[in-house]
């Protein structure tokens, strides 16, 4: 059994202009110790789907699905309290841009000991020796001195850092990242994805990564999702994603990469995610989309049964060879 489970996942959030999908029947799965990254652009709903996993999404947002279990547990179904358990104690979220996410009105100590206060037992000199503890372990140096500390006196990689802790104090069995390296320099994206694999492969944590870097994907991940204006258009294992895409969309992400590059140019996607006012009909990706025929201008694709390598597309075996 997976330890997070989701069938057909849609949220809509209620705009002065109408109802607006921005997640659209997904499918995904992850099993303990195990990492699944799901990549796309921003506006592909990556970070709305994981926050309504969460339970997180403000009022205005209706959140449905056939299933949302965690560990044979039906999220749907528990009360406000016992969700708030398993939310920060067993699923655990590092969200984007650390530099907003942290309170700036409080220390780094009184934030980490918030979260432990919150889901253990420890008493109030444990709680100390744990956050340390914890900002050692993502490498700050001079913990001690750290707890101290508000988050404006920090650069963006410790914060990240704290973050990092402040997710794994209570170790959770399921760590979210949502775009992890966000405004982080080359360098130190390369040393926080390193800690999170570390992490997670130390504490056996299931880890999801949202990200829109394929490069990121190549080294992290062993499943990916693909996701484009709120659907799940492929779901493949990393190897066979990278080798073999069957939708165009991943076919163009894949383009973009700079070692893929064949001219002076990297090939850029034309045009932009659709959003609440322009959506096309068919295809979602029709507009973007150089294979595009009418079929595609007209046709909404099928929705394809959970399965690897499947792709919303009407022709993903096409796509699949010319990729080749």
């Amino acid at each position: 059994m997976p330890l997070l489970h989701i069938e057909n996942l849609s949220v809509t959030f209620q705009t002065a202009s109408g109802p607006f999908r921005a997640v659209d029947s997904v499918d995904f799965s992850v099993d303990a110790g195990e990492r699944l990254a799901i990549v796309g652009e921003s506006g592909s709903g990556k970070s709305v789907a994981m926050l309504a996993v969460m339970g997180l999404l403000p009022p205005t947002a209706t959140v449905t699905a056939d299933h949302m279990s965690f560990d044979g547990q039906d999220l749907r179904s528990l009360s406000r309290r016992a969700r708030r358990r398993v939310v920060g104690g067993d699923i655990a979220m590092i969200f984007q841009e650390p530099m907003s996410s942290l309170n700036p009105c409080f220390t780094v100590g009184f934030q980490i000991n918030e979260a432990l206060s919150a889901h253990t037992d420890l008493t109030r000199s444990q709680r100390r020796e744990r956050s340390v503890e914890l900002l050692r372990s993502v490498g700050i140096p001079e913990p001690e001195r750290r707890l101290s500390a508000f988050p404006h006196q920090l650069s963006g990689g410790m914060s990240q850092r704290v973050m990092i802790a402040m997710a794994t104090a209570c170790q959770p069995r399921l760590l979210i990242a949502d775009e992890p390296t966000t405004a982080l320099d080359v360098t130190i994206q390369a040393q926080i994805l390193d800690l999170l694999v570390d992490l997670q492969k130390e504490h056996g944590m299931a880890l999801i990564l949202i990200t829109h870097d394929m490069g990121v994907v190549a080294e992290t991940a062993q499943r990916v999702v693909v996701q484009y204006a709120g659907q799940q258009v492929e779901r493949q294992e990393v190897i066979g994603l990278f080798d073999a895409p069957h939708h165009p969309y991943t076919s163009a992400l894949l383009d973009a990469l700079p070692d893929r590059a064949t001219g002076d140019r990297l090939p850029a996607i034309r045009g932009v995610v659709p959003g609440q006012g322009d959506r096309p009909n068919g295809c979602l990706f029709n507009p973007r989309c150089p294979h595009a025929d009418d079929t595609c201008r007209t046709v909404v694709p099928p929705r394809q049964p959970p399965a690897l390598g499947e792709a919303l597309c009407h022709y993903p075996l096409n796509r699949a060879e010319q990729a080749a």
